[in-house]
């Protein structure tokens, strides 16, 4: 049996922002990050591998609030957070 696990956290944006692989500009705001990992059986110690990063967007469609999920690479999303924060790239923060 596979054992995995789950974790969220909430990552904000002070900007519109771009990710790779997407043509869409997403809005600044809070964004739900969802990780899950499953156990890698076959070491002598307890590890695990991620398996999933999704990020949940919520969308606004046909006048009703709709729940976006889009599978990302956490480096990508590492990355847009970084050029979010950096004041080089928003220097009127």
């Amino acid at each position: 049996m596979t054992d995995a696990r789950t974790t969220q956290k909430t990552v904000t944006f002070e900007h519109p922002f771009h990710l790779k692989g997407f043509k869409d500009l997403f809005p600044a705001g809070s964004y739900m990050v969802e990780t899950t990992e499953k156990m890698i059986e076959s070491l002598s110690f307890t590890a695990y591998r991620r398996v999933a990063t999704d990020l949940h967007l919520k969308a606004k469609l046909n006048g009703m609030m709709v729940d976006r999920i889009l599978n990302v690479a956490p480096i990508d999303l590492d990355f847009a957070l970084a050029q979010d924060a950096d004041p080089k790239r928003h220097p009127e923060a």
